[in-house]
């Protein structure tokens, strides 16, 4: 699987180059705390369904796909905090939050992909699957 085609993928760059916009217009005191983190946060989800995309085996590559999930969540929360703070405007954590949850469901379904994947090779015969040989 290759995942640069995934829309996962292209949604979360979508995700990033809005959040570093929005960042952008943060006090220059949040440069190494929470516009630092929130930076970290959402490079976290496209680069963890990359590297989960590279994995040999699909429990390996569900576990990033969770990490993703897990740093779209803490995304979430810093968005809140920042919009509490007044570094962005109500407006712009609701544009946020909108592409952010396009992102959630694609990483939900992805996951739920991959583990239908691993029920599929629990029903087979290991000679009919070639992965599971591996």
């Amino acid at each position: 699987m290759i995942f640069t085609n995934l829309d996962v993928w292209k949604e979360a760059r979508i995700l990033v180059k809005q959040v570093y916009d929005a960042t952008k217009g943060f006090p220059k005191e949040e440069v190494f705390g929470l516009q630092s983190q929130i930076k970290r946060s959402v490079i976290s989800v496209p680069s963890n369904v990359a590297e989960g995309c590279g994995r040999n085996h699909l429990k390996d590559s569900i576990q990033f796909f969770y990490v993703a999930r897990g740093s779209a969540y803490e995304l979430e929360a810093q968005l809140y905090l920042s919009c509490d703070l007044g570094f962005i405007t109500t407006e712009q954590l609701e544009s946020l939050l909108k592409q952010l949850e396009k992102v959630r469901k694609l990483l939900g379904g992805l996951i739920n992909y991959f583990k239908s994947q691993i029920k599929q090779q629990t029903t087979q015969p290991a000679t009919e699957n070639p992965k599971s040989q591996k």
